[in-house]
């Protein structure tokens, strides 16, 4: 029979427990894997092993009995739980309850007051530290030993310390430059390696506010320092891979502009970041219009055709989403999205992903008309000679066929191409479904212009 650790008779501690194991495996693997492992790795794992072992030695916060739970005053229950609270804190509505279980219900898209049953203003918890104070009072005139705050854990792994420990951080981001710069390490650091530290973000209106005030307000006489921006840039980056902060993140007015600038200037690294960044918010629809209309796209397509390969696949992972919308396929069209791409895949630079977004801007009519002016038709035929890819293939293909479609002149070059390779009858026979159905249109269509012409 397996042991019973300190862990098991508690879900929250079992949760923070398991997500410093996996970190710990994480910088373990990283350390023994990688040659060149740098020492801030094993700065990291130590890090990771001391929380795991004041883990392991903290009690359970609480220890009541069931007949003291039962006679302790009505307003020191949680209305949901039915249990001394731990740690009360108010909602909007002005109603108390203990952290863990209103915020369940907050993480699920509860935004009903339960006790009310009004809509919740905001999600912010205010601790209610008046009915803290009276609880702990309480329990002391009954010999009750009720643990400090610092040691109650939420459901994600999140402790009273922690949160505070977040605040102050926060708060240094609006000293000076030393400052700013250690809290943005941090801040960068723990949002990559601890989960639950990203949606700490979405309890506070001001906390991303706080995280970009070094990058907004123009401190420095000699510009943003590039290591403070590419961290702060990074923690977004961090932040909008939880799913519930995309809107969040994306919808904070200096946000977007600030990942725009980022994309113009900065370290390559901190470029490619806000790229991923704006890839990862684009995620929601309306995330994509509002990205679109701010501008994004022109910057982005200036980035891939620098074509720097710390880059490359972010760009165009954020060009490809953005373009899902046909607001957005026109401004990348209107911005110089088809030339550039022409050209990297002629340079043989990321084909699988540029050809994608090729084929997803053939449904629009300047884009098409531009393709066939920038000598689209050989380049195409050629890539579908040389990959082995399917799907390379069925890009190829359909962007051809509907060039061809909507152009008479290229036929010519179709032709010559099929009387030299084959290219076309050969993916007619052996492609995948659509670029069978598409190489044949175009072998349907090219038969009858021949007879056209041997008829005249």
């Amino acid at each position: 029979m397996a042991k019973t650790g300190v862990f098991d008779s508690d879900p929250a501690m079992v949760a923070k427990a398991t997500e410093l194991k996996k970190e710990l495996q994480r910088l373990v693997r990283a350390i023994v894997d990688d040659e060149d492992f740098s020492t801030q790795t094993i700065d990291q794992a130590k890090d990771t092993l001391s929380a795991l072992k004041e883990l392991k030695f903290k009690k359970r916060s609480l220890s009541l009995k069931l007949n003291d739970v039962l006679s302790c005053p009505p307003e020191f229950r949680c209305p949901l739980s039915k249990e001394l609270m731990r740690d009360p804190v108010i909602v909007s509505t002005g109603e108390t309850y203990d952290r863990p279980f209103i915020q369940k219900g907050l993480k699920a898209g509860n935004r009903i007051c339960p006790r009310t049953q009004q809509v919740l203003s905001h999600t912010i918890l205010t601790p209610n530290h008046l009915v803290r104070e009276m609880i702990s009072q309480w329990c002391k005139n009954r010999g009750i030993e009720l643990s400090d705050p610092v040691l109650l854990v939420n459901e994600d792994g999140i402790t009273e310390s922690d949160r505070d420990h977040f605040l102050s951080l926060l708060q240094k981001m609006s000293s000076g430059l030393p400052e700013q710069k250690e809290a943005a390490k941090e801040l960068r650091l723990l949002t990559k390696r601890m989960p639950s530290f990203r949606a700490l973000f979405g309890e506070s209106i001001h906390a991303i506010p706080q995280l970009l005030s070094p990058l907004s307000e123009g401190k420095f006489e000699d510009g943003i320092h590039p290591e403070l921006q590419e961290d702060v840039i990074t923690t977004l980056l961090n932040l909008s891979i939880h799913d519930n902060n995309k809107k969040l993140v994306a919808e904070s007015p200096m946000v977007i502009p600030l990942l725009i600038e980022a994309l113009q200037s900065g370290t390559i690294q901190t470029r490619s970041n806000a790229a991923a960044a704006l890839f990862t918010l684009s995620a929601l629809d309306s995330n994509k219009a509002l990205i679109g209309k701010s501008g994004a796209l022109k910057p982005l397509i200036a980035l891939l055709d620098e074509g720097h390969p710390l880059a490359m696949k972010d760009v165009a992972s954020a060009i490809f989403n953005l373009c899902i919308t046909h607001e957005n396929k026109a401004r990348a069209v209107r911005d110089g999205a088809v030339r550039t791409i022409l050209k990297k895949i002629s340079n043989r630079m990321h084909v699988d992903e540029l050809l994608a977004i090729l084929a997803m801007l053939s449904s629009h009519p300047k884009a098409v008309e531009e393709m066939g002016e920038l000598g689209a038709v050989p380049c195409l035929l050629r890539v579908i000679r040389e990959t082995n890819c399917g799907r390379n293939k069925e890009n190829c293909i359909a962007v051809l066929h509907t060039i061809c479609l909507n152009d008479r002149t290229k036929w010519k070059e179709i032709r010559e191409e099929e009387n030299t390779y084959g290219t076309i009858s050969e993916l007619a026979q052996n492609g995948t479904s659509r670029s069978k159905r598409k190489a044949s249109g175009i072998l349907d269509r090219l038969n009858r212009t021949v007879n056209l012409t041997h008829t005249a």
